[in-house]
């Protein structure tokens, strides 16, 4: 096996490598930019080597410098992890030439499947169902709209060499289609220095399914079951989980053996996915394959018990396959969530910062944490706004879905904007919960953006508790006096008024031996918990049921979150809440004048002028932030009044962009 590695990635992903790396006995090379001098990855590896500035092209895709830093360390090897130059061709002939080994698979591979115009010719003539579109290079934003109409509306528009849901646009119309080529253009020029885009027929009702293969230097390639990738927004992925809920073996089995051919057709070796689209009838047809590791490939290892990136290392030292197709058992259930910095409440705007706290849920068995961050890091805007990949695995799917409630509640994270409240309520749907997903599902059943996850009355019920239990225990806390006998530390025989949105809730709670019991009118619950003022997660059974609370102070009582649901719970006295009656309601500023700067990000252009009437829906400008482009549009009719950004100019939030009369 090899004795030292070099991994050319930073994040989760460099982590997770270094991980079964030091569990082979194999050493690592990390390398970091200036923003990654005090990453994980860095300080796990064994050594680290410093390749440049923070923008990912003036360092982390620089094959000479990665190559350069491999030749240095005497690393014998590099893996890729996934983006970067993970599935560049190019990359891979430099590292053989230096005379290094590519942990993954060979140029030719990565040449054919890489381009996904390219993979969908060699699909078809391996046999492999595809979507219909046209799979030419497309010159301007005129012919996108020509060749979207005579392969007939809805159509995607795809960059050829994109990848995690940049790049894509889906097009309703020859407008949309020609904003979606402009678009899908910039930025796959920006990710991936080739703008090429091509055009397929939108599958409407598609549910997304992947194929994991897994092919040695010997000939021998398997697969390893599938993952369900439907839950996606902006055709991200957000959820995973293996298996998935709607195939069955029949198609399990095709879809399998279509991709393990594919697989053959370019002597493909390594770990590799072949994604497809399913339709409601189980029809099921090739989108690409991807030549690496994929982000979600966690789920997968614990149904299958086969630790991916061993495989990887193994095949890339010349190792035959250990296991047969018939070795492969698909048992028990994971589910992935990914846990993104970025504002669910505000259109999930990325945003960026320092984590001044960072608390995961404790790795057990069944609950494992990808990340690459700690407390104290920072979210840059220069990459990807990952966080950490949360999976957790039960003998059924409920139990993992469970599972995955359970450990969303414990998480803390502060210092920036998250999606946890999201996958908590992504979690709790019963739609979700059903099986009955779409690539669809979030637009469909959060049409108007994400505004919190539904309070149902045991969580409301739950929250009251809660909350009277913590100021109680303050309360008494704040009553104690250093060096004198007082009373007892935990929570006194007190009455409060409780205030959830406009509602008003009496409550008393009267301490016993081991718990306490919170009277809300005539019920009397009993909560049981080791919970102390300055934790910042709330233990907890209340009313026999096991739940985990997210506890922040704020001026007038606390703010609890839980299940995907954050309320701000008003704990006051009788006399405090008689007066906060009488306090005037604080109203708003009126911004509605204003087009201001959704996130910290870089203008890429304003698209109108001072005096120019818009439209509502009209596109104002566009900014770029994390690689992703957001176009800001009027949301009602208007005459510009002033501009006061330009193109190439970095934003903070809420900057103003321009002014309307």
């Amino acid at each position: 096996m090899f004795k030292k590695i070099l991994i050319a990635n930073r994040g989760e992903i460099a982590c997770r490598v270094i991980k079964t790396a030091k569990k082979m006995g194999v050493k690592t090379v990390a390398v970091y930019s200036d923003a990654d001098a005090d990453a994980l990855h860095v300080e796990m590896a064994d050594e680290a080597v410093h390749i440049g500035p923070p923008a990912a092209a003036e360092s982390y895709l620089i094959a000479e410098k990665i190559l350069q830093a491999a030749i240095d360390t005497g690393a014998e090897a590099i893996h890729p992890g996934y983006g970067f130059l993970s599935e560049r061709a190019s990359f891979v002939e430099a590292v053989q030439k230096a005379g290094l080994t590519f942990i993954g698979p060979d140029p030719k591979a990565i040449e054919a499947m890489g381009d996904k115009i390219t993979s969908k010719k060699l699909a078809a003539e391996a046999g492999v169902s595809t979507v219909p579109g046209h799979m030419g290079i497309i010159k301007d934003a005129d012919e996108a709209a020509k060749i979207s109409a005579e392969v007939g509306y809805p159509v995607m528009l795809k960059a050829s060499a994109g990848g995690g849901g940049k790049g894509m646009r889906i097009a309703y119309n020859d407008e949309e289609a020609r904003e979606g080529f402009i678009s899908a253009q910039n930025e796959a020029k920006s990710s991936f220095a080739d703008d090429r885009v091509f055009i397929e027929k939108f599958v409407e009702e598609p549910r997304h399914i992947e194929i994991q293969v897994l092919g040695d230097k010997h000939g021998n390639v398997i697969y390893l079951g599938e993952r369900e990738c439907s839950i996606q927004r902006r055709h991200q992925k957000v959820v995973e989980e293996a298996p998935s809920p709607f195939l069955d073996e029949e198609t399990r089995a095709a879809m399998g053996a279509q991709s393990v051919a594919l697989s053959k057709a370019v002597d493909y070796c390594s770990a590799g996915t072949v994604e497809f689209i399913v339709d409601k009838h189980r029809n099921f047809y090739f989108l690409e394959m991807n030549t690496r590791l994929q982000v979600e490939h966690p789920v997968t290892e614990y149904v299958t018990g086969i630790d991916l990136v061993e495989q990887m290392l193994r095949v890339a030292y010349g190792e035959k396959l250990v296991m047969a197709q018939d070795d492969v058992k698909l048992t028990g259930w994971a589910v992935e969530n990914r846990v993104y910095a970025e504002d669910p409440f505000r259109g999930f705007l990325p945003s960026i910062g320092r984590l001044s706290r960072y608390i995961p849920p404790k790795e057990t068995e069944n609950v494992r944490v990808d990340t690459g961050v700690y407390e104290g890091a920072e979210i840059s805007m220069f990459y990807d706004p990952m966080i950490a990949k949360l999976v957790t695995y039960g003998s059924t799917r409920m139990e993992a879905i469970e599972l995955q409630r359970r450990a969303l509640d414990e998480y803390y994270i502060r210092g920036i904007a998250h999606n946890i409240p999201f996958l908590s309520a992504l979690m709790a749907h019963p739609r979700f919960q059903s099986g009955d997903m779409t690539t669809n599902f979030i637009a469909e059943e959060y049409p108007d953006g994400f505004l919190g996850g539904a309070l149902s009355e045991n969580v409301k019920e739950a929250l009251i508790v809660a909350a009277t239990f913590i100021n109680a225990v303050e309360q008494s806390r704040a009553s104690q006096v250093e060096g004198q006998i007082s009373t007892p530390a935990g929570p006194q025989d007190q009455s409060w008024v409780i205030g959830v949105d406009d509602e008003s809730i009496r409550t008393r709670i009267v301490p016993l031996q081991d718990s306490a019991e919170v009277a809300i009118g005539n019920m009397r619950i009993e909560i049981v918990t080791s919970w102390l003022p300055g934790m910042p997660v709330m233990q907890a059974n209340i009313g026999g049921r096991d739940i985990a609370i997210e506890v922040d102070k704020n001026p007038l009582g606390w703010t609890l979150t839980t299940d995907g649901v954050s309320k701000e719970i008003r704990v006051l006295g009788e006399k405090a809440s008689q007066l906060l009656e009488l306090m005037p309601e604080k109203v708003a500023p009126d911004t509605s004048k204003f087009l201001l700067c959704p996130m910290p990000g870089l203008v890429v252009s304003v698209s109108v002028v001072e005096g120019e009437e818009v439209k509502a829906g009209q596109s104002l400008a566009v900014v770029e932030a994390m690689k992703m482009e957001n176009i800001l549009r009027a949301e009602k009719d208007g005459i510009v009044k002033s501009v006061s950004a330009s193109a190439g100019e970095s934003l903070s939030v809420d900057a103003v962009i321009l002014e309307f009369e």
